[in-house]
């Protein structure tokens, strides 16, 4: 690529090997790369997520890694949104009796979001992160998303919502690698981040006790109300839906001759419903704010594999689209614990066909 040619792309630097090894491979592609790290963390979660990727360690990481490659580099302070669009959808979502999935949410919000807004205001033409995806332009120019070829480590899960404005400014450089190959690159580049550990967990919960998180942050409180069986009789007494979520067997304090499990959330009536086993399978449900990134109008029904949250292989389904953005979901197979609140992704073999939010 040469200097008269170069173009410019900022890259989401999260302080992790992976989006180091993005960046060291647009350097190497000839690419005009700026590193920026968006300061989510608020003030009250600085301690908890210390190391993580809105955490003072990552942005020490991410500048190493940005003055090792020679790119210019920026910290950004997105706090404030992030308290608005994540966290605070967050608690909302569990006040509401549904299980949240933040990732989803800060990934369109602002690391596809806020930062393209920067990334113009830096006259950069995209923007890049090390999520393991893809993306690819059809001739008659529609943006598709396809899996990451490493299936162990694909992402394009958080990614369903994205929109082909936010997809035709993007560049995914791990989406034909592996996990081992990143750190490959990190290595041969010498970057500090090459052997580093990463986390699972959602970086302002690193201790995955989000009622504490909630608690702490002052945005939810316990309120006292009914646990019941599925026809209604009063088994025991809880703290808050809050602290609970479908398919949780854990900490109901209930006696029972058979093993309980968490089967709805009725927010309405501040009940936490438990039932066995076998009432966790479900055959059909709605999903809503759906997002289509092959087709601005789906077809009337749609033959896919649905994922109902990252960790799950996927089943086959037949997708019905209807009016407002929603559509229902009917499985081939039931499921187990199907969660209210969680991304639903529709995929037919490596294409993200779209997805939406699980209602009911």
């Amino acid at each position: 690529m040469s200097e008269q040619a170069k173009v410019r792309v900022v890259v989401g630097m999260s302080g992790g090997v992976d989006s180091s090894a993005a960046a060291a491979l647009l350097v190497e592609q000839g690419y005009d790369v700026v590193g920026i790290t968006l300061k989510l963390w608020p003030q009250d979660c600085v301690n908890r997520a210390e190391d993580k990727c809105c955490g003072p360690q990552a942005v020490t990481d991410a500048r190493s890694v940005s003055h090792k490659l020679n790119i210019p580099y920026y910290l950004v302070d997105e706090s404030a949104d992030f308290q608005k669009q994540v966290i605070h959808y967050f608690a909302e979502e569990y006040k509401a009796g549904r299980t949240p999935n933040p990732c989803v949410m800060c990934n369109e919000k602002l690391k596809f979001g806020t930062l393209i807004s920067r990334a113009r205001q830096l006259g950069a033409d995209f923007i890049a992160t090390g999520h393991f995806a893809r993306v690819e332009r059809t001739p008659a120019g529609r943006m598709l998303l396809k899996r990451g070829r490493d299936p162990r480590k694909d992402q394009s899960y958080f990614l369903f919502s994205l929109r082909q404005e936010q997809l035709a400014h993007t560049l995914f450089p791990l989406g034909e690698m592996t996990k081992s190959d990143t750190r490959e690159v990190a290595r041969q580049c010498e970057l500090k981040t090459a052997d580093k550990e990463e986390s699972m967990e959602i970086c302002f919960v690193p201790d995955k006790d989000y009622g504490g998180f909630l608690q702490q942050a002052n945005l939810v409180r316990k309120h006292r109300g009914e646990i019941v069986n599925t026809r209604g009789q009063v088994l025991g007494q809880h703290d808050g839906i809050e602290f609970y979520t479908i398919g949780q067997r854990k900490g109901l304090g209930l006696s029972s001759p058979k093993p309980l499990y968490v089967i709805a959330l009725d927010a309405a009536r501040n009940r936490v419903v438990v039932g066995d086993d076998s009432e966790l399978d479900r055959g059909e449900f709605t999903v809503q704010r759906c997002n289509w990134i092959p087709y601005d109008q789906p077809p009337e029904s749609i033959e896919v594999s649905v994922k109902i949250r990252y960790n799950h292989p996927g089943t086959p389904a037949t997708v019905i689209p209807g009016a407002n953005g929603e559509a229902r979901v009917v499985l081939h197979t039931p499921q187990r614990a199907i969660t209210p609140g969680q991304a639903c992704v529709f995929y037919q073999d490596d294409l993200v066909v779209g997805g939406g939010w699980i209602a009911g």
